[in-house]
């Protein structure tokens, strides 16, 4: 399905129902993460955004990791309910896609424009949650469910051990997503006008 822009923003929602049922091959999945990773702006075009696209097994992988975290730092009780809503909202699913910012680059921009180094850190996190939106609504499009999680900073180093990734490397969010089970609930608003002020 190819929506306007629009469109697939109005559609995109949290799915926290997932299967593990192939609706997309794994061809057309990397061509969304390729996509966005060359047009999604970045300041100064920087470029300092990373994805790791988990599949399959990675991607329960992934997720055991985190109930294995989870279970050494939580009390059991709690825990019993946390590994319900992973393995039924997330690890169920058919993928994982991570988002990481490349600290070495920030710092890098940081020293080549000393002028806004301070605002090098929050520029990065904004250009890594646009690429969290146009990968969701791209998934969205193709008949994926997907949520967006973040259970880093406590899983970091484990993840970056698992799949050898480089020390600069930062986890900003993680994105499970497959095929929606259920349908979320409807969404509610509040009033547009009062978050919204125009002048003239």
């Amino acid at each position: 399905m190819n929506r306007t822009f629009k469109e697939a923003l109005q559609h995109r929602r949290s799915y926290y129902a997932l299967g593990s049922e192939r609706l997309v091959n794994k061809g057309d999945i990397e061509e969304m993460v390729e996509f966005a990773l060359m047009h999604v702006p970045s300041a100064f075009n920087s470029q300092s955004s990373r994805i790791v696209l988990l599949l399959e097994k990675a991607h329960r992988r992934f997720w055991q990791i985190v109930k294995d975290t989870l279970q050494a730092q939580i009390p059991a009780d709690v825990f019993s309910r946390t590994e319900k809503k992973i393995n039924h909202s997330f690890a169920s699913g058919y993928g994982t896609l991570l988002f990481f910012e490349d600290r070495s680059v920030v710092q890098m921009m940081e020293q080549k424009f000393p002028t806004y180094a301070s605002y090098f850190f929050p520029w990065s996190q904004q250009t890594s949650a646009m690429h969290q939106l146009a990968l969701w609504c791209m998934l969205e499009d193709r008949g994926l469910g997907a949520s967006l999680q973040h259970y880093n900073p406590l899983v970091d180093e484990a993840v970056r051990q698992e799949w050898e990734l480089p020390s600069t490397w930062e986890l900003v969010a993680q994105m499970p997503f497959g095929y929606p089970l259920t349908m979320p609930p409807v969404k509610s608003h509040e009033p547009v006008a009062e978050r919204m002020r125009v002048f003239e």
